[in-house]
């Protein structure tokens, strides 16, 4: 089995391309637009380019990297058993640096979700329109240095959780087959 692309593996990958964006955005970005699109129509190196014009192009390891974060992504977003999770730092960094990658994971998502143009708010449920405001005022947080750690990596936890589900909820939402319409289905006599 393929051992699951950690955020380090992504920032490492991003920084030889000189990606200036942090990788949690990246992956935000990938998840956004995996909501509104087809796998199958996404180029995940289209999604290093928006408005950068000196990027490297990608090596074959690169590349390789990015499809199968990519095929992860889109396998947690479909597993059923919750098993989605934002692409994050780990726990052991600093609890500043990691809220600022779920701000730019939560910027990212919605950058995937809105640059594209099948998605349309107002035909989203009222919890899911909640959500993306909720993800929303994500992308604005922080943490001062006079906060009580404690309770602010209790915060953290919650948001990440959150997130988790927040984001497999629209993805399911967006992705799920319509239904079709009663006067073209077929009768069974």
């Amino acid at each position: 089995m393929e051992s699951a692309i950690r955020y380090d593996d992504l920032h490492t990958t991003l920084v030889r391309l000189d990606y200036d964006e942090d990788a949690a955005g990246y992956h935000g970005a990938l998840c956004g637009t995996l909501c509104v699109m087809n796998p199958d129509e996404i180029n995940p190196q289209e999604l290093l380019t928006p408005g950068e014009e000196n990027l490297k192009v990608p090596d074959t390891e690169s590349r390789n990297l990015l499809a199968r974060l990519l095929d992860q992504s889109l396998r947690s977003l479909q597993d059923d058993e919750n098993g989605f999770t934002p692409l994050l730092p780990d726990d052991e960094a600093l609890l500043a640096a990691r809220v600022q990658a779920l701000s730019a994971w939560c910027e990212g998502f919605l950058f995937g979700l809105a640059s594209r143009p099948r998605f349309d708010i107002e035909t989203c449920s009222e919890e899911a329109r909640e959500i993306i405001q909720d993800f929303t005022q994500f992308t604005r947080a922080s943490v001062a240095q006079d906060d009580d750690l404690e309770i602010e990596e209790n915060a953290y936890a919650e948001l990440v959780e959150y997130i988790r589900v927040g984001a497999q909820l629209i993805y399911m939402e967006l992705r799920r087959q319509p239904t079709p319409d009663p006067g073209t289905s077929a009768r069974l006599h």
